[in-house]
This record gives structure tokens, sequence and C-alpha cells, in this order.
């Protein structure tokens, strides 16, 4: 059993050295430890650079295997590094970080519109939920001052884990109607926002996060479009640029 990727452990680890362990028969490849996010939960996957003794290419994308594994996906054709070399990753982070705000906004979102969601999108600066939603808000202006003041609240972000048990009994956690939480491992992560009574968010989430809301910086409500006779597809803007 491998560790826990750096992904997950380390969010903010913009680099590492890994050793090559595997080459998928597409030409991706698998390293431990594992920096790079693998697209999935809406979140897309990382890219960057890896460097070794005689080559150096750019990781485009990076996608899950069948067992779960991140596959770092090439920009163009060309030599590969082989099974058992020693590579320095580095992700493009400037990227990450920002798709690391958009999705704890969108956490924060779903705190502000506590409806059920049907589907969701992050990409750079900017995202989109859709919610069980049959009519439009009335007062959007009241829902992007609500996010913000939570967003202001500079609360702690923060991960714990439960048992697929624990979770089944507690299906509440769940907000995603159209996405369950991967089951079967044993064990679910949570994305928990604020601690204590100050508490907000709490709900299964295997993606990237920054460490505290006021990170994330301003934001604003886009689009409300409608996407069916009950769901409505909200789009979230952050304003540029935030601190670390």
């Amino acid at each position: 059993m491998t560790a826990d990727p750096l992904y997950r452990s380390d969010a903010y680890a913009r680099e590492t050295i890994a050793r090559v362990v595997a080459q998928t028969d597409e030409g991706g490849l698998i390293l431990e430890p594992e920096l790079f996010y693998p697209q999935g939960g809406g979140q897309p996957g990382d890219s960057g650079w890896l460097d070794w003794e005689g080559g150096r290419i750019t990781i485009a994308n990076t996608v899950k295997s069948p067992e779960a594994r991140a596959v770092l996906l090439a920009a163009e054709p060309g030599a590969l590094p082989p099974v058992g070399a020693e590579v320095r990753v580095t992700l493009d982070w400037e990227r990450r970080y920002k798709l690391m705000r958009v999705h704890t906004a969108l956490h924060l979102l779903s705190v502000v519109i506590p409806l059920p969601v049907t589907g969701g999108q992050i990409s750079e600066g900017k995202g989109r939920l859709d919610f069980d939603m049959p009519e439009v808000p009335a007062d959007v202006a009241a829902i992007e001052e609500a996010l913000n003041a939570l967003i202001s609240r500079d609360l702690p972000v923060s991960t714990t884990w439960i048992t697929d048990e624990e979770l089944a009994a507690n299906p509440g956690l769940v907000k995603t109607m159209s996405v369950k939480p991967p089951t079967g491992q044993g064990r679910v992560r949570l994305v928990q926002i604020g601690e204590g009574e100050e508490r907000v968010d709490l709900q299964p989430c295997g993606g990237t996060h920054v460490a505290r809301t006021a990170e994330v910086g301003r934001a604003r409500i886009g689009k409300i479009e409608k996407k069916g006779k009950q769901n409505r597809r909200v789009s979230l803007v952050l304003d540029d640029p935030a601190k670390e």
C-alpha cells in the first residue's frame, strides 16, 4: 500500500523528488510520491514539469488510473524517463492555487445556498455549481454578500476521515445528488470549514483546498442559468489577486 498522496497530505507542496514506478500503455507515468492531483470531482488534473538526468517534459494533465493512481500525461510525444528513474517534479503552482481557491469558494457557496447540488465544475479563477433550485433567488446580491462574509471570517479548512459505515449512517453529509463520494476503500475523506461552534461546512471531498477561507479572496456571483425544470447553474468568479 502506498503512502497518502502529497496532493492530499500537503496541498501546498510545490515540488518533490519522485521515482517512476510505472509507464501506462497510453504513455502516461505513475510516480511515487504523487504530487499532482488527478482529474476528478469537478477539479481539473494538475500540470507542470518533470526533470531527470537527460531530459525534461511538460505535463499537460493528470488523470486517474483504474487503481486510483495519478497518471501524468505529457504535453507532447517524446522520450519519457524510464521506470526506476529519479525525477524532479515541479507543479504549476499558480494554476493549482487558483483551483484550490475556487474549490473552497464553491464549498462555501453550497453553504449560503443550502440546496442539493446536482453538478459542478472548477476552473482557474471561476467555477459553478448546479442546484436543485426551481426558482432563481430573489436577492442575488444578498447571496454574494453572505458568501464574502464567510470568506472574510478567515475560517480554517481541514480534513478528517470517517468510515464507509459512518457515512452511510449520516447521508446528510453528502450534498451532491449526481456524484456520490467513493466508498469501498473503508474510509471517506471529509473537508471541514471552521471548527467547533464555528464550523460552517462538512462534506465528503477528495480535492485540494486552501488552508483558510481568507485566501479565497473576494468572490462574485455571475450568471444564474436555467438548466432544466428545477435545475439552476450558479457561476462564481474570484477577484485577483489573493494573498497566500
